[in-house]
């Protein structure tokens, strides 16, 4: 009996000095690896985990799928003429681009020197004048744009169309932009130069470099025409790319079931 006692009481005084010595390793190893044996390993020897994988349905891309070419084009294009119709309506009226800071036509820079010095001898109403009429031009010959500009809008191609549709802000606007340019001043250019007739801008600018170059002795011109003419196409790309941010990204501003349609397909991306 005895004899039985002290090997029950020598094999567990064995388990208990294994077990010691397996934390001893089991410590040992982890101090000098970082591994730790306690946790249980895969075939490969890499530490199992638990991982929480999240499945994405109905993407943005996946719903632009979903989309024809047609339907792209068709929004696209409705967002544009938007925006032209809104921006023109809002710039073509007095103060429209006078009074909006964002597309208000400053002195051109070639003249800014005339402003100085109309100022320093107490002329700077004239010179106020004057800015004001080159305003007064933009919001006049903006009108006459809007058929160059719908023109342009239905000509556009739907080649890039998606990418367009999946791009910045104004996308659209920078696409429309490059493409008609050259042929919107080209057409616009004209109509800039009978509303600076029309307004009084030209013959105040003339005498305004007339007085200035008899003052200083110098010779100073510019094209007033083409300074204009460049203002006012920019001003109206501006409003035509903050209508079609407006339509992006607030679907409150979606009014037509094809603009709600292609731009909620673009949402979330």
């Amino acid at each position: 009996m005895k004899k039985n006692i002290f090997l029950a009481i020598g094999l567990l005084f064995s388990l208990s000095a294994q077990a010691q010595i397996f934390d001893i390793i089991k410590s040992t190893v982890k101090d000098k690896t970082g591994v730790d044996l306690n946790v249980p390993v895969k075939n490969n020897g890499t530490a199992t985990s638990t991982k929480t994988t999240t499945t994405t349905s109905g993407s943005s891309s996946a719903n632009i799928g979903n989309l024809t070419s047609s339907q792209i084009s068709s929004g696209l294009k409705e967002a544009l003429s938007m925006g032209v119709t809104d921006g023109v309506k809002k710039l073509a009226v007095t103060d429209g681009f006078f009074k909006n800071e964002a597309v208000k036509i400053l002195m051109p820079e070639k003249l800014r020197k005339i402003d100085t010095t109309l100022r320093s001898i107490g002329m700077g109403s004239l010179a106020d004048e004057g800015v004001k009429l080159l305003n007064r031009a933009a919001e006049d010959a903006v009108t006459e744009a809007a058929p160059i500009f719908t023109n342009a809008i239905t000509s556009m191609t739907i080649t890039d169309a998606k990418n367009i549709l999946l791009g910045s802000n104004n996308a659209a606007t920078n696409y429309l932009q490059g493409k008609t340019q050259t042929q919107l001043f080209n057409a616009f250019q004209p109509k800039v130069k009978a509303s600076l007739g029309k307004v009084g801008a030209d013959t105040l600018w003339k005498n305004l470099i007339s007085k200035y170059n008899t003052f200083t002795g110098q010779t100073v011109t510019t094209d007033l025409n083409e300074y204009v003419t460049t203002e006012t196409i920019n001003g109206v790309f501006k409003m035509v790319a903050d209508k079609e941010s407006g339509i992006r990204n607030t679907p409150a501003m979606r009014t037509t079931s094809i603009l709600q349609k292609v731009f909620g397909a673009q949402d979330g991306r």
